[in-house]
C-alpha cells in the first residue's frame, strides 16, 4: 500500500523483515509451512527468501534443514545497536548502582509502539528471579516500564498506541481501558509506576522514567518477588529510583537530545 507521503515500499524488502521480526517473536525455529502460513507468502517465494538470508548469516536450520531460526547476524546488528545507543551507555553506572544496592533484577527499557522492549539488564544475585533477557518485548500496558513510559503521554495518545482492548497476561493485569487511565494517572502524579504480578505471576516490579526526552522513552526499573518484598523494602526501593532519576537529570549534559 502506498503511503499518504506517496512512498512506494519494496516488496521483497517488505517480506525479507516480516520474517526477521516473526522468528525473533517465536521464540524458537519454525517450519516453512508455518512461516508460508503465518506471513501469507507463497512457499516457493519464502523458500528462496530463507536461502537468501541463510546465505548471509540471518537465519540458521536445524540439521534437518526443515525448520528455521535466526543466524549470528541478527545477534551482531543487536549488539551494534546497543554499543552505539546513548542512553544504554550512559546509564550503565546508574543500573549497577540500583543492582548493588538491593541485589534485584534491573532492566533499562525502552517504549517501541504498544510494547516495552528491554535495552540493558543487571541479573538478580538470588536463586528466585524474574527470567528475562534483553530484547524481549512486552505489552506496555502490563509493565511498570510501560506504564511509566504511557504515563508520560495524554490519554488519548495511549488509547492509538495500546487500543481499547489490553489483553491480559496474568490474571492481574489491568485490562480495563478506564482502570488503566485511573492507574496511569496515579503514576503520572507519584511519579512511579507499579505493577503488581501484572506481567509474571509473583513478581512486582517498579519503574521510573528516565528523563533524556520529553516525553520520555526509556526507563529504569526495579523487580522483586512478592516472598521478599514488605513495606520497608517498597519505601527503600521507590527512593533510590527517585535518586536515580535525579542522577540522571545531573548526568543528562552528557546527551545531546531532542
Amino acid at each position: 500500500m502506498t503511503s499518504a507521503e506517496g512512498f512506494q515500499p519494496v516488496k521483497s524488502a517488505g517480506r525479507t523483515l516480516e520474517v526477521l521480526e516473526t522468528l525473533a517473536a517465536s521464540g524458537g525455529r519454525r517450519s516453512l509451512g508455518d512461516l508460508a502460513r503465518d506471513l501469507g507468502i507463497p512457499k516457493s517465494s519464502l523458500h528462496g527468501i530463507l536461502r537468501t538470508m541463510m546465505q548471509r548469516g540471518w537465519v540458521e536450520a536445524d540439521d534437518t534443514g526443515t525448520r528455521f531460526g535466526l543466524g549470528v547476524r541478527a545477534l551482531q546488528v543487536g549488539a551494534a545497536y546497543l554499543d552505539t545507543d546513548d542512553a544504554v551507555g550512559l546509564l550503565a553506572g546508574v543500573l549497577d548502582d540500583l543492582s548493588g544496592q538491593f541485589g534485584e533484577t534491573v532492566h533499562l527499557g525502552r517504549l517501541d509502539g504498544a510494547h516495552v522492549v528491554y535495552t540493558a539488564k543487571r541479573e538478580s544475585m538470588h536463586p528466585l528471579r524474574l527470567y528475562s533477557a534483553i530484547g524481549r518485548r512486552l505489552p506496555a500496558h502490563a509493565t511498570a516500564l510501560g506504564k511509566v513510559l504511557l504515563a508520560e503521554r495524554a490519554d488519548e495518545t495511549v488509547e492509538t498506541i495500546i487500543g481499547t482492548s489490553p489483553a491480559p497476561l496474568t490474571r492481574h493485569t489491568i485490562t480495563d481501558l478506564a482502570a488503566l487511565h485511573a492507574d496511569l494517572a496515579v503514576s503520572r502524579d507519584r511519579g512511579y509506576a507499579v505493577d503488581h504480578e501484572e506481567n509474571t505471576e509473583g513478581i512486582v516490579c517498579f519503574a521510573v522514567a528516565v528523563p533524556l526526552h520529553t516525553p520520555a522513552v526509556d526507563a529504569i526499573s526495579l523487580s522483586i518477588p512478592v516472598a521478599r518484598l514488605d513495606g520497608h523494602l517498597e519505601e527503600r526501593v521507590v527512593a533510590a529510583l527517585r535518586r536515580a532519576v535525579d542522577q540522571v537529570r545531573a548526568a543528562r549534559g552528557l546527551l545531546t537530545v531532542s
